[in-house]
């Protein structure tokens, strides 16, 4: 990061050759965080954080789809940014569905399935629980969401970076992702969004970041992002030797009280 700090910190945007140089750094990181998800380039958006990633999409998605309906499914159980996004349209005439989950944190789908209305226009549940850890059926969630045309966006703001998220697998819309949570500077986050989507921007002004995020960008901080997703798409070749040191903790934790019991006992990734 820090040679963006000083000797080639200049602005992304202008044609000269400093100029250039923050764009080309700029742009291998948005290569960077795409390949930490399996998605395309040009599918990243960069935003201030994984809370400006959820109320981009919230709320983009609510604004720009206004006139085929405006009711949105999501859970009791999501990040305040996503809650918080949530209770904003509600004071703005949308319906909001918030569906309950389990003593485990589980989700059965069908709920969501029961919950989707003719004038649902977004579902957003969120991939990995950020209290208890229970990660949710997010394929299975955006297959039922599909069926019906509706989109699907996931809060993966606690799970990139610490297990496997392959947005192609996965059959997402929208995912948030925040760099703070895999080691990356705080305040730099992104937003995948499927190619055909629209947003209302909520930053309005300039072109940066295919006019959907207005401001010039955080070079700095985003050549970080970068650099940490880089290095968590090869850590997560270690995720078979942590999982294993986690059950042999949980094993060594029930053995010594008998009572103790998995906050989230739900489907576990095993890589």
């Amino acid at each position: 990061m820090m040679p963006y700090l000083s000797e080639y910190a200049g602005n992304p945007s202008s044609i000269h050759e400093m100029g250039r140089l923050a764009r080309d750094a700029l742009e291998n990181a948005r290569r960077q965080v795409a390949m930490l998800i399996n998605a395309r380039p040009r599918r990243i958006i960069f935003t201030g954080g994984g809370s400006e990633a959820d109320n981009l999409a919230i709320k983009g998605i609510a604004f720009a789809l206004q006139s085929k309906g405006k009711h949105i499914i999501t859970t009791t159980i999501e990040h305040p940014a996503l809650l918080g996004a949530c209770e904003f349209l509600e004071k703005n005439d949308y319906r909001v569905t918030y569906i309950n989950v389990d003593e485990n944190g589980w989700l059965d789908p069908e709920r969501l399935r029961i919950a989707i209305t003719e004038d649902t226009i977004l579902v957003s549940i969120m991939m990995a629980n950020n209290e208890v850890g229970t990660i949710l059926p997010v394929k299975e969630l955006s297959s039922i969401c599909h069926e019906t045309g509706i989109l699907f966006h996931t809060d993966a703001v606690q799970a990139v970076g610490k297990i496997k998220v392959d947005i192609q697998e996965l059959g997402v819309d929208m995912l948030s992702l925040s760099g703070h949570k895999f080691h990356a500077p705080k305040g730099v986050g992104a937003l995948y969004v499927r190619k055909g989507i629209e947003l209302e921007p909520l930053i309005h002004g300039g072109k940066q970041e295919s006019r959907i995020r207005a401001g010039t960008e955080n070079v700095p901080a985003i050549v970080g992002l970068g650099k940490a997703a880089e290095l968590a798409t090869y850590s997560l070749l270690d995720s078979v030797r942590i999982c294993k040191l986690r059950d042999k903790l949980e094993e060594g934790i029930r053995n010594l009280v008998p009572d103790a019991y998995a906050e989230s006992d739900s489907p576990r990734p095993t890589w």
